[in-house]
């Protein structure tokens, strides 16, 4: 019996031990402050960094837009790349599960009829032997037992990779959700830029007219009339652009989506329906390690490097085989009286010279942990960077949308300003352009600063994770994260 358990218990090779977390007191040398600036306008509110709370695992609801909602449930259903990863989650469960069919015997049955005839001469015989059958069967048991523990670490190897398969579902799912908000996102800024810049073609399309009035009766000189024909036809040049980005942001949605772009979502996205989130979650970096599905992606890859060492100096041992066989053979009656043939053996396998093969096989074992290691160590470190670079960027956010939206306020009063003096001959024709300018580049730097800071709220939300772990279906397997 103790012969039996050291068998069961001995498995060569290091025992995997998971990297503690990083020893880092933050994010950043400079503390987070208690919130951001605010602004009075829409998207410009305070958000408060709140140390230690858990982010939702549906994060985006947070934006409060149905739309986005529904977009996203349609792509969590269809998305192709999604499939493929949930696919091959699949694959590697079952590749563990037949890994596992190493640890038990190989148990095989047999049967055979063969009708012969045999010349008599050929047995000395005169007389003519009448044809007869053959008929046997058999049970074959091979157990190849588990000595050093070589099977064992073999399936716990192909335990980590479905590990890894699984930390990759939840990563692409992460990607995907991100990458859906960050389109809408996108969606909603380019209708923004192309209603402002829209305005401002209206605003001097009115412009040219008058001055044309005025030239006809000799009011207005035709330079004046030639520089606004100018900025009106470089304010038309603008919208292409703008229509084209938003036609491949539609395209973008449909991918993502698994459509074809003539079958685009209806839905469309404006900034003024997404509600900017004011609170927002940051985790400890203790807890980084264990909620970014890139690390524990990482991990698991580092675990099964680490089985890996243990298959390959197995190999280099003598691989212990018991085998046994029941069966019968007679030429007429099967298992009757006498006719039981069986065996039952044991064999030793020593690998003695094999050119060096096993040995640097397991070097090279070694070598891939080493570099398992150093790559969760890149993962780790990249991880840190984006959380501090994302709380970095929404501080600087808050300022730019400060500061643009004072831009806009100063640039539309003064375009207002402009325009009545130049009615009255206050101001020349080229003053009045600069003010329309002005206007339309801090209108556009308004919308483009709002957009950067919803973003950047995405960009810190994948940063730390996603939240995951607070999945209901997550929740109900344990702590697991399952394929939906």
């Amino acid at each position: 019996m103790l012969a039996a358990a050291w068998l069961a218990g001995c498995a060569v090779g290091p025992d995997f031990v998971r990297p503690a977390p990083p020893q880092a007191g933050g994010y950043a040398r400079e503390p987070l402050p208690a919130q951001t600036v605010a602004s009075d306008i829409h998207g410009g509110e305070a958000q408060h960094f709140v140390q230690g709370l858990d982010l939702p695992g549906d994060w985006w609801t947070l934006f409060r837009s149905p739309a986005l909602n529904a977009i996203i449930e349609r792509a969590l259903a269809a998305n192709p790349s999604l499939q493929a990863a949930q696919a091959a989650l699949r694959e590697a469960n079952e590749t563990r599960l037949a890994g596992e069919g190493a640890l038990f015997p190989t148990i095989s049955a047999g049967a055979s009829v063969t009708r012969e005839k045999t010349a008599s001469a050929s047995v000395g015989s005169g007389n003519a032997i009448p044809p007869f059958t053959l008929k046997s069967a058999s049970v074959n048991v091979t157990y190849l037992l588990d000595v050093w523990g070589g099977t064992r670490r073999q399936v716990e190897a192909l335990t980590a990779q479905a590990e890894f398969q699984r930390f990759e579902l939840e990563a692409s799912y992460l990607t995907l959700i991100s990458n859906v908000v960050l389109a809408a996102l996108q969606d909603a800024s380019l209708r923004a830029q192309v209603a402002a810049t829209q305005e401002i073609v209206d605003i001097e399309t009115q412009q040219l007219a008058g001055l044309k009035r005025e030239f006809a009766i000799g009011a207005a000189a035709n330079p004046a009339v030639l520089a606004q024909a100018a900025a009106l036809a470089q304010a038309r040049a603008a919208l292409p652009p703008l229509q084209k980005q938003l036609a491949q942001t539609r395209n973008q949605l449909a991918a993502y989506l698994g459509r074809f772009p003539n079958d685009a979502p209806t839905e469309t996205f404006e900034l003024e329906s997404l509600q900017l989130p004011v609170t927002l979650p940051v985790s400890l970096p203790s807890q980084l390690v264990a909620q970014r599905p890139d690390i524990r992606a990482s991990e698991a890859l580092l675990h099964a490097a680490s089985a890996e060492i243990g298959v390959a100096t197995a190999n280099l041992l003598p691989q212990l085989t018991l085998s046994a066989a029941y069966g019968s053979a007679t030429a007429q009656t099967l298992f009757g009286p006498g006719t039981a043939v069986w065996n039952i053996g044991a064999g030793l396998l020593q690998p003695l010279f094999e050119g060096g093969t096993l040995v640097h096989r397991r070097r090279a074992a070694i070598a891939a942990y080493d570099a398992a290691a150093a790559q969760y160590r890149v993962t780790v470190v990249a991880a840190f960077q984006n959380v501090a670079d994302a709380l970095r960027a929404l501080q600087s956010d808050a300022n730019a949308v400060d500061a643009q939206a004072a831009a806009e306020r100063a640039a539309a009063d003064s375009l207002a300003a402009s325009q009545r003096q130049f009615r009255i001959g206050g101001i020349s024709h080229l003053a009045l352009l600069d003010a329309q300018r002005t206007y339309q580049q801090a209108r556009l730097g308004e919308i483009q600063a709002r957009v950067a800071r919803y973003s950047d709220v995405v960009a810190l939300f994948q940063a730390l994770g996603g939240g995951w772990w607070n999945r209901a279906d997550v929740r109900e397997d344990g702590g697991n994260a399952v394929a939906r």
